[in-house]
């Protein structure tokens, strides 16, 4: 939460009005106390909490939340202010990295992969075992650590131009390169998570800014992978063919892709 969102929570608690629904207790990112009119009840949100980094750590987080006036709606969600501008709770949560949500929208493969709150403290291999879906979590993790890896982790917002590797701070930013590059008629860049290559897999995105998204990305490098099988009956060849069928730069790739895997085992 920013400053900003934080000071605006104490302000709107301040001047919240006799009566009003506030929070009265924070006990995890999905069970809030809620009171009106004297009258207590829990609050439980949909989702799964965050806990990597621990509970203690939300709750010094959460603090500003405590007197906060707050809306509760149907199936569990509600609605607090933030910079005087009603707003999900549940979304703040989501954005923040503290709840996991059913489905994974856009706010929350962010905050997942760009490790948010309690992501912070979560392994590299986290992001795969939450978005996997036919390929291992942990070749996933190996493949995007040779890919994208900054600071140790594997970084959504990342471009590959033509041998150059370029790391952006937002979605956005990444994407206006990615359409300056498109305008420029270029295609050969690598984009994402899995740095799915724009010249030869664009057909498998709806669009440049699709392709960023860390699922979707994934899911376009779970295919590559699992086509690779299908044609070399090999997971080593598989993981070789990702970068490329010479045999050379596949073996290459491959020695760094088994050096990432003796990594996470050590629980990077």
């Amino acid at each position: 939460m920013t400053r900003r969102a934080i000071a605006a929570l104490l302000l709107t608690a301040a001047c919240s009005s006799a009566g009003a629904t506030v929070i009265e207790t924070v006990i995890s990112p999905t069970r809030f106390v809620i009171e009106e009119n004297g009258e207590r009840s829990v609050l439980e949100l949909p989702g799964r909490p965050v806990y990597a980094c621990g509970l203690q750590r939300f709750l010094t987080w959460a603090q500003p939340l405590r007197g906060q006036s707050i809306t509760p709606g149907s199936r569990g969600f509600a609605t607090v202010l933030v910079d005087g501008t009603p707003e999900s709770l549940q979304a703040l949560l989501v954005r923040n990295g503290w709840l996991q949500p059913a489905v994974l929208d856009d706010e929350a493969q962010a905050a997942l992969t760009e490790r948010r709150g309690g992501w912070a403290c979560a392994s590299a291999q986290t992001p795969f075992d939450v978005m996997h879906t036919s390929v291992d979590a942990k070749i996933l993790a190996g493949v995007a650590l040779n890919e994208s890896a900054y600071n140790g982790r594997a970084w959504p917002w990342t471009l590959n131009v033509a041998g150059r590797g370029f790391f952006f701070r937002t979605r956005e930013d990444a994407y206006k390169a990615v359409r300056f590059l498109i305008a420029d008629g270029r295609c050969d860049f690598d984009v994402g998570l899995m740095q799915i290559n724009w010249c030869y897999h664009r057909q498998r995105f709806a669009s440049p800014w699709d392709a960023l998204a860390p699922a979707t990305n994934v899911r376009a490098a779970e295919d590559i992978l699992n086509e690779n099988y299908r044609k070399t009956n090999s997971a080593v060849r598989a993981v070789a063919y990702y970068h490329s069928a010479n045999p050379q730069p596949g073996r290459e790739y491959l020695a760094r892709f088994i050096q990432r895997l003796t990594q996470l085992d050590r629980g990077l």
